[in-house]
């Protein structure tokens, strides 16, 4: 079987030094403890103990015994020499010059150190394997990796690179056919052919049915809402959400869907009968809870921005319209009751202190005093546009901007139905009113009377209750349910957003719980769980380490938290003080711009035919049929291609005259060499490549790390575009996480965020593992 994962480098540094060991690395490996010292002092020469010393010690660093000790690093040699006490490191050369003296000595140091051959263990590890294979969905670099890992926790000897990769590749092979045939099985004939049309296009269409379905909103508006719903619908009426795929690893399923939502349909089409139908139904139930997902992404910011937003804004304006009317009416009436009051009141002489009557004794002279001042018909004015312009004393704030939320009723008539036929909806304890209230809106709706005994008034809160039971046109014994229908959406977009009422069949606004095994699922998930995560099967242990880990961090921690400025308790709570930017120093700014000054000027597609040039990146892409590619210039055309899909351009700016860069070609190869797997592969050439370089190991020594957000308004209409006045003015934007790492990825911020990059890193198959070393449990910004 080929094994061309493994690119000619990656060969042959596996197993053998390809670069001097790091003095950490010395300092782990190298180091001769008092044992050690006892078994090499045995030999009798110097370049015999040295020797056997190179290879008690290569062992453990590269997991088998070198071909020929004496081609150790030189600083391998004078490391090991120094602890020895020989002086002269170079008489390793004469190690090995008898026949049979190195095998001899690596024979003892294997019998001695409990080192295994990889036969006794080849079965063991093949299970090994194919348990990981099975439930991660790793590729093959990570799970050759993982193996060459696995071998070495066991103290075994590392075979020869083609045997294990073999091994990797026939067992991750296995495991994908074994999936793909097992998702087959679960199709009836009648559902095969469901899923087979899905790659046609229909008559008159430029789309395959999977293009259009996989589609989704992207504007926000009631009929977009409605279209998303009756997607959903169409979707969920294939049949395929009901299919028990329980017994799928979710990774393994969630990698599957991925692969058929963003390949293309000439590409499915390709694909063996088993292969071709279990991507169409992993990709069919994902679809299922996806278009769910997506009608209720689109719920919350169509109520957050074109229902409640909109109606704070009109309300806003509105009561600035009245501003002048309710000032000039305000004006007048606190005139009329300052003469009240002047009049009416015990006048004091303040220098003598003398008491006078009040200076009106009657009515009459009161109303004359005011009358002077403002006439009695303006008063009146006064007092009337008051109460038209500004509510009851019992309202509340917010009455405003929701009665003229009850005028949008247009918004949500279009959907409100389907919403609650489509969406499976259930809650926890404290939303069953509200989604009670919800079930009920649709026989609500276009009747003329509607009773207070139909509707659940414990909703209604606020200034609900006025709008819902008091309106002023509403006739007696009656309610407004435009009003309650609002009342209750209110209501459900706060619990849909806290869970406590959410949809069972969708991912994203699901109930949290729904997915954690249980009973005869984790019964039978729990040997293969366990076996790829290398854990044992009683728990008590492992949280009893993990506890013990986080209370000795928790306790480092509080140990140097005195000797920080920038860590304050304020009531309970831990703050941390901003960092003040260090100025930038002259040097810098120098260094800066001596580097723009020796930065050519070249254009993206030279910047990636140079990268190719480095890297090899571009031997990723190979053609779906598995061959040779059989295309001169193919970086050529696929740099083209890189810059029109990244570009978001298209063909026609990269055409060219060259045979490289004509439409056909650039559409063959499109169709043939692009897709996610070789796209995940290129990735991983370049991450290696990253690692690869002196200065980036420099920097951080492979544990370095980067994640942030660039915000940037999005100039299209999107579901995903929200606004924020603040960085978007009055367009929506979007956050893009970019991240940055190299070896390992170590974190510390909030756990969801963790989590997210965590999968981020795995879904590249590149083999690096990230080590979570710190989950805080508070999150401070």
């Amino acid at each position: 079987m080929a094994v061309e994962f493994l690119t000619d480098e990656q060969a042959v540094r596996y197993g053998s030094f390809h670069e001097a060991p790091s003095r950490a690395e010395l300092e782990r490996y190298f180091f001769l403890d008092d044992a050690d010292r006892e078994v090499v002092q045995a030999k009798r020469r110097s370049h015999n103990r040295l020797g056997f010393a190179v290879q008690l010690t290569s062992v453990r660093f590269l997991g088998r015994f070198m071909p020929d000790p004496r081609q150790v690093p030189a600083e391998v040699a004078e490391y090991l020499a120094g602890q020895l006490e020989i002086e002269d490191a170079s008489c390793l050369k004469l190690y090995g010059e008898r026949d049979g003296t190195a095998r001899t000595h690596a024979g003892e140091i294997q019998e001695a150190g409990g080192w295994r051959d990889f036969a006794e263990v080849r079965e063991e590890l093949a299970g090994w394997l194919d348990a990981r294979a099975w439930t991660t969905g790793d590729g093959p670099k990570a799970l050759f990796d993982a193996a060459a890992g696995w071998l070495r926790e066991g103290r075994v000897l590392l075979p020869g690179v083609s045997r294990l990769a073999r091994l990797v590749g026939s067992v991750r092979e296995a495991a994908n056919q074994r999936l793909w045939d097992t998702l087959y099985r679960m199709l009836s004939v009648g559902q095969r052919g469901v899923l087979d049309s899905l790659l046609t296009v229909p008559p008159g269409e430029r789309v395959s049915e999977l293009d259009r379905l996989r589609r989704g909103p992207v504007r926000i508006s009631g009929p977009q809402m409605k279209r998303a719903l009756e997607r959903a619908e169409e979707i969920a009426a294939l049949g395929m959400g009901v299919l028990d795929v329980s017994g799928i690893p979710p990774r393994r399923l969630a990698e599957l869907s991925r692969y058929g939502v963003d390949g293309k349909a000439s590409l499915l089409r390709r694909h063996s009968d088993a292969r071709r139908l279990a991507t169409l139904l992993a990709t069919t139930v994902y679809l299922t809870s996806r278009a769910v997902d997506d009608a209720l992404d689109l719920l919350e910011v169509l109520i957050a921005t074109k229902l409640l937003a909109k109606a704070e804004r009109e309300s806003a304006k509105e009561k600035l319209k009245t501003l002048p009317r309710v000032e000039r009416a305000s004006a007048k009436l606190a005139t009329a009751f300052q003469v009240m009051f002047d009049t009416t009141s015990e006048q004091v002489d303040t220098d003598t202190g003398e008491i006078a009557p009040p200076k009106v004794a009657s009515l009459e002279a009161m109303w004359a005093e005011i009358e002077q001042v403002v006439p009695r018909h303006e008063l009146a004015s006064a007092i009337a546009a008051l109460f038209e312009l500004t509510p009851p004393l019992d309202s509340d704030a917010d009455e405003a901007w929701r009665a003229m939320l009850v005028n949008r009723f247009g918004t949500v008539r279009p959907f409100l139905r389907l919403l609650v036929t489509v969406v499976d909806f259930d809650a926890t304890p404290e939303g069953e009113a509200v989604l009670n209230a919800l079930r009920s809106l649709p026989e609500l709706m276009g009747r003329k009377k509607v009773g207070p005994v139909e509707i659940d008034t414990g909703l209604l809160t606020g200034s609900w209750r006025r709008l819902v039971l008091a309106a002023p046109h509403l006739e007696p014994g009656t309610v407004d349910w435009k009003a309650y229908t609002f009342c209750v959406l209110e209501q459900l977009y706060r619990m849909l957003r806290s869970k406590q009422v959410f949809a069972k069949n969708s991912s994203k606004w699901g109930d949290p719980r729904a997915k954690l095994l249980a009973g005869e699922a984790w019964q039978q998930a729990r040997p293969t769980v366990l076996a790829s995560l290398n854990l044992h099967g009683e728990a008590g242990g492992h949280l009893a380490a993990l506890a013990a880990l986080l209370d000795g961090t928790y306790r480092e921690v509080a140990g140097r938290v005195p000797d920080s400025a920038q860590i304050v308790f304020d009531d309970g709570r831990l703050h941390f003080a901003a960092l003040e930017p260090e100025p930038e120093p002259v040097s810098l700014l120098d260094l800066r711009a001596a580097v723009n000054a020796m930065l050519p000027r070249v254009d993206l597609p030279e910047v990636l035919l140079e990268v190719f040039s480095w890297t090899g990146a571009d031997q990723a892409f190979t053609s779906v049929t598995g061959g040779e590619a059989r295309l001169k210039d193919l970086p050529v055309t696929i740099a083209a291609l890189l810059v029109a899909h990244g570009c978001n351009v298209g063909y026609t700016p990269v055409l060219g005259g060259v045979d490289a860069l004509k439409y056909g070609r650039l559409s063959h190869v499109d169709q043939t060499y692009l897709r996610l797997a070789t796209y995940r592969a290129a990735n991983a050439t370049l991450i290696e490549y990253q690692e690869s370089i002196g200065l980036a190991r420099v920097w951080g020594g492979g544990l370095v790390a980067s994640v942030d957000g660039m915000r940037f308004v999005v100039p299209v209409p999107s579901v995903y575009a929200r606004p924020n006045p603040k960085y978007f003015g009055r367009r929506g934007g979007a956050t893009w996480l970019n991240m940055l790492y190299r070896a390992e990825l170590r974190w510390v911020q909030h756990p969801t965020q963790s989590v997210q990059v965590a999968d981020q890193q795995l879904m590249k198959g590149t083999g690096l593992r990230p080590v979570p070393f710190a989950m805080p449990v508070t999150w401070a910004a």
